[in-house]
């Protein structure tokens, strides 16, 4: 037998069915050819479960690998040549239009009309009800398509069709029979206190076993628990939105569990809401509109469960609802006095206030405070608005600093245009010489002079090779233009900083603070520290060097100050990885030479070797 799966990506074959596969000597696959007309197949398999195929070492688990087994021995027996297979891993029956690789098979014999069967490993695995057995197969049969069972007696005569027919009514009542059974099972594990399914964050399933059994459990998750029971203290203290607090217990370490489909990660808002709202912290368990005593422990009392309960329906209805502070400095500022007293980085927020007379003020306070954490004073926003728009004057970079860099990038880019060009024709020639040798290999093929194998290898490697030379030619004049644009964007950036900043809108002013602050920490309405973005930190670095050199101090003098400019502007980092690897040293060095150029492009960090036999710079 002789078989060629095209269309979807195939799982690798079990060794008793790895064929050859025709298709180009470069081993490109090709539409299937040479099977003639009501020999064609392509097979479908399913399995109902993600947890059917993480039960082995293959990939597949052990299950479609048996159906495939099982598809190919029917095809074999039919004397039928398989050409596409259709793979649903994880899928229930129940809904038809949801099966991905089922609905792509039907597409593909209304539309391009090449099969002749259809081969299952069962009927179950196609339809579970009458209804979608009689469509399914009405509508093969009018494209003459004969469905196939690997492992039942069916085909196109009366005995096959009586027993196509009662196979699918069988399928209907199983399906329908379990259902029922699981529903039933699932209301008396609920009445009896236990977990249906994943237990929600805070908790962890278990498994006791007891004298031989094995016994599903829920436990308190020591790790998240005492998160969940925050989430609702804070909300009840009334301060914070759902948006707030799930922000502070990301800030202190709470992530969700990981499962086979999605990795651990922070709570969104919407699953706050959800955690707030669920009456299994209670402990009690709902199904099907009943609630029941769980087995598992309670994290909070009915008191603080229904007072959260009343906020959150209070805080629904739109002229109760906690109003939400927009400002371009939110999420950019940062409690100074936290920060220069233990190195803690709190986020400062929003709080409003009406005065008795009923005006409106706005305050800056460090999210410390309500936790006790923090002493320091709430600050005015408008003071504070004032701040920031004065710090904006400390980092601003000077006139000759400027037309010194500018110069260094014109004069890099120059050098680079002789070196580019040469590269380009030796990139050209060699790519030239790989169309040769791959003409001459066609001809020994059509010849029959070298054994096809070593020909198929050779165009291979003659393929991979095109492929990074036309790469790097495409790439050739990105690296030292794209660092060039970098480095001049960040400088126009810091050209008049204070100017753009007081002119902008309140938009442009929230995109300029993020663009160039990581942080600003703030004490009592002053601007204590910031941490610049980079390369913004490494360029005001360079500049305090190339001023040190300009007016003559010694090595020594300007080592020092490049370290301390630099940890100035990002007091975060770590002191051990300052110079070593940032821009101020590698690309940004400043030369004690008379004429003060700065080195500003290092062709070594900026462009590595390209080409092959050998590299080249």
């Amino acid at each position: 037998m002789s078989a060629f799966i095209s269309g979807n990506p195939s799982p690798q074959l079990p060794n008793e069915l790895q064929l050859p596969l025709p298709g180009l000597l470069d081993g490109t696959d090709v539409t299937m050819v040479g099977v003639p007309k009501g020999k064609r197949a392509v097979i479908y398999i399913r399995v109902s479960t993600q947890r059917q195929v993480t039960t082995d070492y293959d990939p597949e688990g052990n299950s479609l690998p048996a159906q495939r087994k099982a598809c190919y021995r029917k095809a074999e027996q039919l004397g039928v040549t398989i050409i596409d297979e259709y793979v649903e891993p994880g899928r229930s029956a129940t809904e038809m239009t949801k099966r991905l690789a089922f609905q792509q098979m039907l597409e593909r014999i209304r539309v391009e009309k090449d099969v002749d069967y259809v081969i299952v490993y069962k009927l179950s695995r196609m339809a579970r009800n009458r209804f979608d057995d009689a469509i399914v197969g009405a509508d093969l049969k009018k494209r003459g398509v004969t469905l196939i069972s690997a492992t039942e007696s069916i085909d196109e005569t009366p005995v096959g069709q009586l027993m196509h027919g009662i196979l699918a009514a069988f399928n209907e009542f199983r399906s329908a029979e379990e259902g029922a059974d699981i529903a039933y099972k699932m209301g008396e594990k609920a009445k009896k206190g236990g977990t249906l399914g994943r237990a929600p964050i805070g908790y962890m399933n278990t498994i006791d076993r007891v004298d031989g059994r094995e016994i599903r459990a829920v436990e308190v998750d020591p790790e998240r628990a005492p998160f969940v029971k925050l989430a609702f203290e804070l909300y009840a203290a009334g301060h914070a939105t759902l948006d707030d607090i799930a922000t502070e217990l990301t800030d202190r370490g709470l992530r969700t569990r990981a499962t086979q489909s999605r990795p651990a990660g922070p709570i969104s808002t919407s699953k706050m809401f959800q955690l707030l709202r669920d009456r299994y912290y209670l402990g009690l368990v709902m199904y099907q509109g009943e609630e029941y005593p769980g087995r598992h422990e309670a994290l909070i009392d009915q008191e603080l469960f229904d007072k959260v309960q009343g906020l959150l329906e209070s805080r629904g209805h739109a002229g109760e609802r906690r109003r939400v502070v927009h400002h371009y400095l939110k999420g950019t500022l940062w409690c100074g006095r936290c920060f220069r007293r233990d190195g803690s980085v709190r986020r400062m927020i929003i709080r409003r206030t009406i005065s008795r007379s009923g005006d409106e003020y706005f305050y800056f306070f460090c999210r410390g405070t309500q936790d006790g954490l923090c002493d320091a004073k709430y600050s005015n926003m408008e003071r504070v608005e004032r701040a920031v728009e004065d710090h904006f004057r400390t980092i601003q970079f000077s006139p000759e600093y400027l037309e010194t860099m500018r110069a260094a990038l014109s004069e890099g880019l120059s050098d680079q245009e002789h070196s580019q060009r040469l590269l380009k024709k030796q990139l050209t020639d060699q790519l030239d010489s790989l169309d040769a040798k791959e003409s001459n290999l066609l001809d020994l093929a059509a010849d029959g002079t070298l054994p096809q194998v070593k020909i198929r290898e050779r165009l291979r490697t003659i393929a991979a090779d095109r492929l990074r030379l036309t790469e790097q030619l495409e790439n050739l004049n990105e690296s030292l233009t794209d660092a060039s644009a970098f480095v001049e964007a960040n400088l126009a950036l810091l050209e008049d900083p204070h100017a753009l900043y007081m002119d902008a809108s309140d938009e442009v002013r929230r995109r300029l603070n993020q663009a160039i602050f990581r942080q600003i920490f703030v004490d009592h309405e002053e601007v204590t520290d910031h941490d610049l973005e980079e390369p913004l930190g490494d360029l005001l670095a360079a500049e305090r060097v190339y001023t040190a050199r300009r007016i003559g101090l010694p090595e020594d003098a300007v080592n020092q100050l490049a370290a301390a400019s630099w940890a100035k502007h990002y007091p975060k980092r770590k002191r051990a990885a300052q110079m070593s690897g940032s821009l101020t040293a590698m690309s940004l060095s400043l030369l004690p030479v008379p004429d003060h150029r700065v080195l500003v492009c290092s062709n070594t960090h900026l462009v590595g070797l390209t080409g092959f036999e050998p590299a080249t710079p």
